[in-house]
């Protein structure tokens, strides 16, 4: 068998290389415009099913340096955490604070349940947390980063079962928001209401024109957040570990997520704002190189032995979530008008990501009427706060399950 060893740079122009291959694959084709599938995913699984067919036929094989991909990973969570805004949750009100609990009990309940039907299954209990929280609220992104920890684990397989769940929940998000929306409509005979959220501009940071030194701005103070997660991670997981008898621990980028949000946290005390929109660029920028190279080395022939089972959980899971927008999101969130568009936003969101509950809103919003409050509090929670809980709750598992 033919074998190729990328090094660092050669891995990084590869990855690059597929995610314009994804991008113009993209722009042609509408079914990947509509479901809001990410470029790095596009040429990323490309890619990998040429890697399949190289295995196969055992004619070829391609190894890339993995050690830019944990730097990537480090520096777009850090910019996460630039997100958490304890003024802009408390300018949010109860409601957000209140989708936020809704959306966290969702993502346990997934957890809960891929891991149990794993067990059902035959399977490792972490190959369920692959197929539960960590793709479907976590998307590709916590997939990517969850997907090596699980398998290190033990889980062989994670990584790609992890991926290819958060693939089929950008899909499956999309398809079953609008007509459980819809069917809440017609039942409750629900009207837009004239309501406004007060302070609903606090998401539209000051637009400035990009500099050289506003970016370098970025650039230092996400990297001072890493360095400095870096430096006091092993003594948080030290201690956590110490007190669980080693069962507890989390992942390495927790601690420059946390960093970052208490700089976001003094810079909004001193009324300093920090270069939101560089540092928004520097994390698209770090997840698509890091998504491209996370799946340009996916082993899909481990997918094999795992497809039926994984089909069973991601199809019951997407049962579980039609049930709880239905009963859960829209009950709690005040069973209106407003509540239901959030129900529709959530299937998108809590199977897939913000985009597509963006879309789903946008969607069931044009045809029905507007809601500034389902607008103005899922964003926040998906986009900011999401992350964080999730992140805990799978380290929690992993934890108990490992």
């Amino acid at each position: 068998m033919f074998e190729m060893n990328f090094n660092m740079a050669e891995t990084i122009a590869f990855a690059i290389v597929l995610l314009l291959i994804g991008r113009k694959i993209k722009e042609h084709v509408t079914f990947l415009q509509k479901f809001f599938i990410p470029a790095p995913v596009v040429g990323g699984t490309l890619f990998s099913i040429i890697l399949l067919i190289g295995h196969q036929t055992e004619t070829f094989t391609i190894n890339f340096n993995s050690d830019i991909r944990v730097l990537l990973m480090t520096a777009f969570f850090t910019t996460i955490g630039f997100s958490a805004s304890l003024s802009l949750l408390k300018k949010g009100g109860i409601g957000v604070l209140i989708f936020l609990i809704v959306a966290t009990i969702l993502v346990t309940l997934q957890d809960v349940l891929g891991v149990t039907l794993a067990k059902v299954f035959g399977l490792n209990p972490l190959i369920g947390l692959a197929a539960g929280s960590v793709p479907l609220t976590g998307g590709h992104g916590t997939s990517a980063t969850f997907g090596p920890t699980l398998e290190n684990f033990g889980a062989v397989g994670a990584e790609v079962v992890a991926l290819a769940s958060a693939t089929y929940g950008l899909i499956a998000g999309c398809l079953i928001g609008g007509p459980i929306a819809r069917r809440l409509l017609n039942k409750h005979n629900l009207k837009p209401t004239n309501s406004t959220v007060e302070n609903s501009d606090i998401l539209e940071e000051d637009k400035k024109m990009i500099t050289e030194d506003s970016f370098f701005k970025a650039v230092i103070i996400i990297g001072i957040s890493m360095g400095i997660g870096s430096v006091i991670y092993p003594y948080i997981d030290g201690f956590l570990k110490s007190i669980s008898d080693g069962k507890m621990g989390l992942p390495a980028y927790i601690a420059s997520m946390l960093i970052a949000a208490i700089f976001r946290n003094v810079s909004d005390s001193m009324k300093k704002p920090l270069p939101f929109e560089e540092i928004r660029i520097v994390g698209n920028i770090s997840l698509s190189l890091f998504l491209s190279m996370a799946l340009m080395s996916l082993k899909l022939w481990q997918l094999a032995d795992l497809a039926l089972p994984l089909i069973a959980i991601l199809l019951i899971q997407t049962v579980m979530m039609a049930i709880f927008a239905y009963f859960i999101t829209f009950n709690v969130m005040g069973r209106d008008y407003d509540a239901a568009v959030m129900a529709t936003g959530h299937c998108g969101f809590g199977l897939g990501a913000s985009p597509n509950a963006i879309a789903n809103m946008e969607t069931f919003t044009t045809a029905n009427g507007p809601s500034p409050k389902a607008f103005f509090i899922l964003p926040i929670v998906a986009a900011c706060f999401i992350d964080f809980t999730n992140a805990l709750i799978i380290s929690f598992f992993i934890s108990i399950f490992k």
